[in-house]
This record gives C-alpha cells, sequence and structure tokens, in this order.
C-alpha cells in the first residue's frame, strides 16, 4: 500500500513540475534574446559534472535498495549493507546541492538573481524547487539510515521503506535529467 501511496503521490508532484516546465517555456518563448544572453553564463561542464553526481548516486541508492531486499542493513564482511549505500547516496546528494549553491553565488555575482528578470525568475524557481526536492530526499535517507540502526530487527517494513525512498530518488533523478537538458542544451 505505500507503494502505490507513494508513486500517486510522485505522480502528483510530476504534475507540479511539469507546470513549472511550463512557465519555463512561457517565459523563455516571451523572451529569446534574454534566454540567449543569460544561458551563455552557465557552466556547462561544472553542470555535467553535478549531474553525473546524481545520477551516481541513484544507482548507490539502488545497491542500498538490493541491499535491503536481503534484508542487511549495514556491511557483512566485505559486503555493503543498505546503510553504507544510502550514507554514499546522502554524501552524492550533498555534493550536488553544495555544487548547485556554489552556482547561484556565482550567478548572482554576474547579476543574474531571481528578480532581475525573467529568466533569473525562471531558473531559479525551476531549479530551486529541485534542489529543495533533493534537500527532502537528503532528509529522508537520513530517516531510513536511523531507523536501520533503532530497529530490533529489520524485516520487510524497513526494506519496503527504503524502496520507497528510493523512488523518490530516482524520480527527483530523472527530474533533473530533464531540467538539465533544458535549461543547459536547449537552444
Amino acid at each position: 500500500m505505500v507503494q502505490v501511496g507513494t508513486m500517486v503521490w510522485l505522480a502528483s508532484e510530476l504534475m507540479f513540475f511539469g507546470g513549472l516546465f511550463a512557465m519555463y517555456f512561457t517565459l523563455r518563448s516571451a523572451s529569446p534574446e534574454l534566454w540567449a544572453e543569460n544561458t551563455a553564463i552557465l557552466n556547462v561542464p561544472l553542470a555535467a559534472v553535478n549531474t553525473l553526481i546524481l545520477v551516481l548516486s541513484s544507482v548507490t541508492a539502488q545497491f542500498g535498495v538490493l541491499a535491503a531486499e536481503r534484508l542487511q542493513p549495514r556491511r557483512v564482511g566485505g559486503r555493503w549493507g543498505m546503510v553504507e549505500w544510502f550514507i554514499l547516496t546522502f554524501i552524492m546528494g550533498a555534493v550536488f546541492v553544495a555544487v548547485q549553491a556554489y552556482e547561484y553565488a556565482t550567478l548572482v555575482s554576474e547579476g543574474v538573481t531571481i528578480a532581475a528578470n525573467a529568466y533569473g525568475s525562471a531558473f531559479y524557481i525551476t531549479t530551486g524547487f529541485h534542489a529543495l526536492h533533493v534537500t527532502g530526499g537528503l532528509i529522508a535517507f537520513l530517516f531510513i539510515i536511523g531507523r536501520a540502526y533503532m530497529a530490533r530487527r529489520f524485516g520487510h517494513h524497513e526494506a519496503t521503506s527504503a524502496i520507497v525512498v528510493s523512488y523518490y530518488w530516482h524520480f527527483v533523478d530523472v527530474i533533473w535529467l530533464a531540467l538539465f537538458a533544458i535549461v543547459y542544451f536547449l537552444k
């Protein structure tokens, strides 16, 4: 039941991001020269590396899910458990958010602010809401890691929680891939 509820909730989140994409395209079509001027400032190589970090964090999250499905919360011998994989995923997600904050600071120093123009508003609203979703995922990973340490016996209930968090994380990843393509490459 939890998995179905999560899928329904993620569908509503998809609609939310669909609205953000519509806003972005609408504003962009009204000011193409503004978009051309501001997208030239973006640091595409930095964003590409940051995207790779987020995509790889989805891989580590999935390894954590596989461990959770084996009902292995922690390392056994040389084989990592869910906790170790989720800690690595958390670190990679935190790096993603930190790099995005660095990018924001760089853009603000170049005059691209949320209040400067339609481009700034669209850029920060779309990527900012995504960053908030990533941060929510990071908090969820901490919650799952904490539950794994507190559980007397790691069972199917804990494994299901880990799987549901991974659904959310993969969703956030896919949304970023779309945002990355639209914001950094679509001309």
